[in-house]
């Protein structure tokens, strides 16, 4: 059965029957096409994550452990979500626009409004009717999230199937996003917090000049890159979906792929989310956040043109290994050191970045391993389903880190009436910032170290060994 082929600068059309048209290499334009995707995606990913909890808290004055109990009801939805997305598309035919370009367009209008609703308050409306406002709309917009970030992230694996190639978009996938964190993360503070508190004319003016950036992204995301490996129409196989599970079962690097971003989902999202209240409250320096964002987006461009020389001698799971110790480390040294300012903790903090760094920037590529994986050993060849089912992981973190960090937040005892928190929250809050970090960072290091089966040599010969299988099929 046929697998897949890479259209060369002269080759078929998508069908695999007619002359087509010529085919733009692969090179700059695709990576800043591509780059412009998760632009778009984390201006508001990025932008709830680090807001819409104390938006809620402090302007809707839910419960904390309300929001988190929203937060992994929505995560947990949107993971079967991600699934049944990417098993749609999967059945789809590839069009002449690509498999999945087209509907990053489609869905990324609803995606953006929906996204700027969440942060309306209507004035004068009672508890019930704000809880039930945030309940439709953050799951909404999670569900249609989906949408937009199944076929953008599947569609690494078509650009191209070179793996120093696909760790390049994965490097420029993830500057795209810190560079979204950059302008919310250093931006943002300054300009929703009036007095140490959150206004929410502001966090609604914010949503919507994010929201138009975001659009602009996608669109750009749509114009610039090119899909290049198409995988032929086969017709409908029964058990076909057996066959997918089975292979899914048996695809080991994807299991523990799972797991490691599972687990720094959690640690992400938990660090955003504590981040807010441990400047806020533990230094009383709400604005500093600024600079704790500038310093993990800083690292990730510092880090950036070392990406490629750094995989090719010592490979992605070596890579991130070494960046989750040095990150586990540093936050284990910042929990002993309680007494210290805003600004020597960002200091220090800078030094465990720089692991967390490295780990951003590779993550995307082992994505495109996993799924190489997936067609080596099942004949199939399923990017939005292995993607979904990586997407899926992630959110079930997201779920976890949203839920646990509401419900961490009441239980170290926040109240959001009290203008200073107790001592004993004070610490709670800190230790939450630090040393459940600590704890997250060391266990996904050793997951990868001692789990995870695609090092250097093995990664550089699957592809080979896909590649010559590809050729053996077209033939």
């Amino acid at each position: 059965m046929s697998t897949a082929k890479k259209l060369d600068i002269a080759d078929v059309n998508v069908s695999g029957n007619e002359p087509g048209p010529k085919v733009r290499p692969f090179g700059l334009r695709d990576k800043l096409g591509y780059l412009f995707g998760d632009f778009g995606n984390d201006f508001f990913f990025i932008l709830v994550a680090i807001f819409l909890m104390v938006f809620y808290t402090d302007v809707f004055h839910i419960h904390p452990a309300t929001v988190g109990a929203l937060f992994a009801v929505a995560r947990l939805w949107d993971a079967f979500a991600d699934v049944a997305w990417g098993r749609f598309i999967d059945t789809r035919k590839t069009t002449p626009n690509g498999k999945f370009r087209p509907w990053i367009l489609r869905m990324s209008f609803p995606l953006v409004i929906t996204g700027v609703l969440m942060f309306v308050k209507i004035p004068g409306m009672s508890d019930g009717f704000y809880l039930a406002w945030a309940f439709v709309t953050y799951i909404v917009w999670g569900t249609l999230y989906s949408t937009v970030n199944i076929p953008y992230g599947s569609m690494a694996s078509v650009i191209t199937d070179d793996p120093v190639e696909r760790t390049s978009l994965s490097g420029w996938r993830t500057m795209g996003a810190q560079a979204a964190g950059l302008i919310i993360g250093v931006g943002g503070p300054m300009v929703v917090f009036v007095d140490n508190q959150i206004d929410h004319n502001r966090m609604l003016m914010a949503a919507i000049v994010f929201g138009v950036l975001a659009l602009a992204c996608y669109i750009a995301c749509y114009k610039m890159v090119t899909e290049r490996v198409v995988a032929p129409e086969r017709p409908k196989v029964k058990g076909s979906s057996k066959a997918t599970m089975k292979g899914l079962i048996k695809n080991k690097p994807l299991i523990w792929i799972l797991v490691a971003s599972l687990t720094f989902m959690v640690c992400t999202m938990l660090i955003q989310s504590v981040n807010i209240f441990l400047f806020k409250d533990y230094f009383a320096n709400a604005k500093a956040v600024s600079m704790v964002n500038l310093v993990t987006s800083g690292t990730v461009f510092l880090l950036m043109p070392f990406l490629s020389p750094l995989v090719k001698r010592f490979g992605k799971k070596e890579l991130a290994a070494a960046g989750m110790l040095l990150a586990g480390l540093v936050y284990l040294l910042l929990f002993f050191l309680k007494d210290i300012s805003a600004m020597q903790f960002v200091g220090i903090l800078t030094i465990g970045m720089l692991g967390n760094a490295i780990f951003n920037l590779v993550i995307w590529a082992f994505v495109t391993d996993v799924i190489d994986y997936h067609e080596y050993i099942t004949n199939l060849r399923e990017d939005a389903t292995v993607y979904s089912i990586y997407s899926m992981a992630r959110k079930v973190g997201q779920a976890v880190a949203g839920g646990l960090g509401g419900v961490l937040i009441g239980v170290v005892g926040y109240n959001s009436t009290l203008k200073v928190q107790t001592q004993e929250t004070l610490d709670g809050i800190h230790a939450l910032g630090t040393l459940l970090p600590a704890v997250i960072f060391l266990a996904i290091f050793l997951i990868i170290v001692f789990f995870y089966p695609l090092n250097k040599q093995r990664t550089i010969q699957l592809a080979a060994d896909l590649a010559d299988r590809r050729k053996e099929n077209n033939n």
